[in-house]
């Protein structure tokens, strides 16, 4: 039974798999983890390993109180991984783009994959049929971009995200939510025309915590998974396992 940690900026997401199986989720603050570890310890008995992905400074006490309970896999670029890593700075990139990229190899081997990581920031990366990772782009997430208007202006007005914005805006506000929601829709729609051309039978995953707000119109070859990237980090622990 595997324990899969993901550490983001302001929160930690866990799942407990069993034979690659999801059996629990958890999404909760980072001052909570002492606590939701001990429950889900004493919920699981049988967890005989972890592992853990952090794109937040300070892991080094959470990683600490895992290693007295679970033996723990502490996931880097030097982590093996079943994909080729092409990325010209395997060191700089993302642990949660690794583990996304691995998911796509578990669940669509020898397809080329398109992962679109709708979270703090949006991410693209493209997994080909051979199993190679080319890398992809980041652009600012949603929230990022309500804020960056309101904070890099004297009068704009910090406007809460809303699924759908009409395309003229008549006031500030709708203005700023076209601006912002109708501009990252075509931005995923120009950037999976674009891939499409390069890359033939291209799958297209759409995940992350704003995939539902920034709901687009989903074809036969694209799907929504929000379990992706905790899939993706037991699939590498599971292939560590063989290695």
């Amino acid at each position: 039974m595997n324990l899969v940690i993901d550490v983001g900026n302001t929160s930690v997401k866990t799942a407990v798999f069993q034979n690659n199986r999801l059996l629990e989720k958890q999404n909760f603050e980072k001052e909570k983890f002492s606590e939701k570890l001990e429950k889900i310890q004493r919920k699981y008995p049988g967890i005989d390993n972890s592992i853990v992905s952090s794109v937040s400074s300070g892991e080094k006490e959470m990683i600490s109180t895992i290693i007295k309970v679970f033996p723990v896999m502490l996931l880097d670029h030097l982590s093996p991984v079943p994909f080729k890593n092409k990325y010209a700075s395997p060191e700089t990139l993302g642990k949660d783009r690794i583990a996304l990229v691995a998911a796509a190899v578990n669940a669509y081997p020898a397809k080329n994959v398109l992962i679109i990581d709708a979270g703090t920031c949006i991410t693209y990366d493209i997994k080909t049929a051979k199993e190679e990772y080319l890398g992809g782009a980041i652009s600012p997430g949603l929230n990022m971009r309500f804020k960056s208007l309101h904070k890099f202006t004297s009068k704009l007005p910090l406007v809460d995200a809303k699924p759908e914005a009409q395309l003229i805006g008549n006031t500030t506000e709708t203005s700023i939510l076209s601006g912002i929601i109708n501009g990252i829709k075509m931005e995923l729609q120009g950037t999976i025309e674009a891939y499409s051309s390069q890359f033939e039978d291209l799958t297209v995953i759409f995940t992350g915590g704003d995939s539902q707000v920034l709901s687009i119109p989903l074809k036969n070859s694209i799907f929504a998974n929000s379990n992706f990237l905790l899939e993706g980090l037991n699939f590498i622990l599971e292939f560590n396992r063989t290695q």
